[in-house]
């Protein structure tokens, strides 16, 4: 596999398609990825294979990605094609991917990949709700669950080895510094400004959001920005 393996978690509608093309940009490789759809312009800088793969596992057992089972097991043949996809990487010093299906399937990629280096994003829980409810209607009760599902998974796999945790709600400058660290952690970089991927238009129209939310989501949308608030600082040993 290549010798460093990076996965970028985050929620549907949360920004990781910035974070991903801001990645690349900074020089992470992704090998193959979509460079466009419906409702992502600029591409969402997913990997067909690896979509494929984690709607397959899902799929296996009982669910979706807005239908997450309450457990997830891979077989043998999920482990082999992710192997498989790996190998295709094998000669890249630096590989990466992105779909937010990754942290419904999270379990499995950390057992074949134990050292995979991950980067979290989020974003305010009713910026992604309407964002869904705007393709085709999507139910705000569902998006608010789905909010609370992924991300409740985002905050566990960071409590058990911290990783860097960036904000969509963030303006562009603040996104980019603290972006910063997190290229130097990745030995990439760095990215000049000429070259951002980020654009106010890759978000809907900055508004107050209401506070009126469940205070389980509230709860933990502060968790997850008062983690975000320190920029991040490598542990000495993973630097």
């Amino acid at each position: 596999m290549p010798d460093t393996v990076v996965c970028l978690l985050g929620m549907h509608r949360s920004g990781t398609s910035c974070l991903s093309g801001s990645l690349q940009r900074a020089g992470l490789f992704l090998g193959k990825y979509h460079t466009w759809n419906h409702h992502n312009h600029a591409g969402n800088r997913e990997n067909p294979d690896i979509v494929l793969l984690n709607e397959a596992i899902l799929k296996a057992n009982g669910g979706d990605w807005d239908c997450p089972p309450t457990r997830v097991d891979w077989r043998e043949e999920h482990r082999w094609r992710a192997r498989e996809i790996l190998d295709m990487y094998a000669e890249a010093p630096i590989w990466g991917f992105k779909d937010p299906r990754t942290l419904l399937t999270l379990s499995g990629w950390m057992d074949i990949v134990p050292d995979m280096r991950c980067v979290g994003i989020f974003r305010h829980p009713m910026a992604v709700t309407e964002s869904l409810h705007s393709r085709g209607g999507f139910p705000r009760h569902m998006g608010l669950f789905l909010w609370a599902y992924y991300n409740r998974i985002l905050l566990r796999h960071w409590q058990q080895q911290p990783f860097p945790m960036l904000c969509f709600d963030w303006d562009e400058e603040t996104f980019h510094a603290r972006l910063e660290p997190v290229l130097d952690w990745l030995h990439i970089g760095p990215l000049a400004k000429a070259d951002r991927f980020f654009t106010p238009k890759l978000r809907n129209k900055d508004r107050q959001w209401p506070q009126e939310l469940p205070p389980s989501i509230e709860q933990l949308y502060g968790t997850l920005k008062s983690i975000a608030a320190t920029p991040w600082q490598a542990p000495a040993d993973a630097a």
